[in-house]
């Protein structure tokens, strides 16, 4: 059951995911209930794991992945039969079909346990998880590092450095200081002046819900704006630099990302500033030559027709598509922030693959 507590954004000490020590549970923010309020949930099983992925309790590419690694432990203490081990894996991998790193976490957990007796299988899947938390958090910081040289080229001109982000690839979408938000996490502890420009991401706002709380919470200067406004500021000339997370990017450096973000980088495009994607090698799809064979989630309804599940904002019957991502050709992009480096998107296999 959820737990509420009255700890505010700046008391915490923050992760939104939490193994327990005695292996039996995790413990989740509800990103469901944020800005609101701010209520942890225990995990303790795998329908719990499966539930909170589907319902966006848990979201974010690289923190989808480490709860589902979780997610498939948790289910291995109940029966760790081979049986019960593929069926496992299946219930989690249909949960969320665009993030690559699902699919990436679930099969590594895989690769580690199948080979060993079920009475091994738990510990091992447990310890994995563990491992793919902690690599998350380095990567993240990697990737913070990269990011920063460029925060510092354009303080140069000296006065704050204007950044346009789109969804949430912050601390909450991850087990560390975010992908797109570290470089800027980074700057502020460095005493450049920064200022971020917060795209509120419709239909579910995630940017208005998630990425402001998180900004507030460190202190970053920030501006909610709604989505449109982004292409406006940089006609303008208030932006220098849009960063964006990413939830799938294929092998040519196509970037799939939440819906809103082809849109931003077509008019960054057309102003001449600068657009990178902040990618941990988990989320490179090298199976897919572009970004056309990327699946693109579906969601309900009820999040186009109505606001946070309550006010309708248009008539019940209204037909509606409401896919959750987009896909921006490489061509768009200025480049692609890695833990390995920055580099030029028809360049990324070249900074992966000897």
């Amino acid at each position: 059951m959820p737990a509420h507590t009255d700890q505010s954004p700046t008391d915490l000490d923050f992760t939104p995911l939490r193994a327990l020590p005695q292996r039996d549970a995790i413990e989740i923010v509800d990103q469901t209930r944020l800005p609101q309020d701010l209520v942890l949930v225990r995990i303790v099983s795998i329908a719990d794991a499966a539930a909170a992925i589907r319902s966006m309790q848990v979201r974010g590419a690289p923190l989808i992945g480490t709860c589902a690694a979780y997610g498939l432990a948790l289910a291995l203490r109940v029966d760790a039969s081979d049986a019960a081990l593929a069926a496992a894996h299946a219930l989690l991998l249909a949960t969320r079909p665009t993030a690559v790193n699902l699919r990436w976490a679930l099969d590594r957990c895989l690769q580690v346990v199948v080979p060993l007796p079920a009475s091994a299988r738990a510990d091992a899947a447990w310890r994995e998880a563990d491992a793919i938390a902690t690599e998350d958090a380095a990567l993240n910081l990697a990737i913070g590092l990269h990011g920063l040289h460029l925060i510092e080229r354009l303080a140069q001109q000296g006065r704050p450095v204007q950044i346009l982000t789109h969804c949430n690839a912050g601390a909450l979408a991850t087990s560390g200081l975010g992908t797109a938000t570290a470089p800027i996490y980074l700057a502020h502890r460095a005493g450049i002046a920064v200022h971020v420009w917060v795209s509120e991401t419709r239909p579910r706002l995630q940017g208005a819900r998630l990425t402001t709380w998180e900004l507030r919470a460190n202190g970053v200067p920030h501006t909610l704006i709604v989505d449109d406004a982004g292409a406006a500021l940089m006609r303008q000339r208030r932006v220098d630099i849009v960063l964006v997370g990413a939830d799938r990017v294929a092998a040519n450096g196509d970037v799939c990302n939440k819906i809103g973000t082809y849109a931003k980088a077509l008019a960054a495009a057309d102003n001449g500033v600068p657009f990178y994607a902040a990618v941990p090698s988990p989320t490179i799809d090298w199976t897919l030559a572009d970004g056309d064979g990327i699946p693109i989630e579906e969601r309900d309804a009820s999040e186009v027709l109505r606001i946070g599940g309550g006010q309708a904002i248009a008539p019940t019957a209204t037909p509606v598509a409401n896919p959750a991502f987009d896909v921006t050709p490489a061509r768009l992009l200025s480049g692609l922030i890695t833990e390995a480096g920055i580099c030029r998107p028809d360049r990324l296999r070249d900074l992966f693959v000897a």
